[in-house]
């Protein structure tokens, strides 16, 4: 199982107002659970297989999502995500930086303009669920950011 599988199905409840969903695949084992606040209590119990490599990459979703005053910033519009501004310069933000409100942290391209997205929060970034040059849709999840 992929991130981005995982990622998908964290927003699969989020669209859908789901509190728990449980989903085996391949020897795998996932179950999210959100409490009614809709902070992830105990985001991934885990069913190691013989042939999971993945299991420390899990582990790290498993903390991330696990935060209390975890939010999520989302794409204001549709377009085409970027976490740089050039192609050779380096991303705006990275897992582990902070972040402060006003600060530009990505940019959506948007019929062929680009549109700096700032961070309305102040925290750490704990997720990035886009691929660089990725389409993104309004509303979609791009950052997980923990509140401080």
């Amino acid at each position: 199982m992929y991130i981005k599988e995982i990622k998908d199905m964290i927003n699969l409840m989020n669209e859908n107002n789901l509190t728990e969903l449980e989903i085996e695949k391949e020897g795998l084992k996932i179950r999210l659970k959100r409490a009614s606040s809709g902070v992830y209590e105990k985001a991934l119990e885990y069913a190691p297989s013989p042939q999971d490599a993945g299991r420390e990459t899990l582990e790290l979703i498993k903390e991330a999502a696990g935060k209390k005053n975890v939010v999520e910033i989302k794409a204001p519009m549709v377009g085409t995500f970027y976490r740089t501004p050039s192609p050779e310069a380096p991303p705006y933000i990275n897992i582990g930086d902070m972040v402060e409100p006003g600060q530009v942290i990505c940019i959506i391209e948007a019929m062929k303009l680009m549109n700096e997205i700032k961070s309305e929060v102040k925290g750490k970034v704990v997720d990035i669920q886009v691929e660089n040059a990725e389409p993104v849709e309004f509303g979609q999840t791009l950052f997980m950011v923990e509140l401080s």
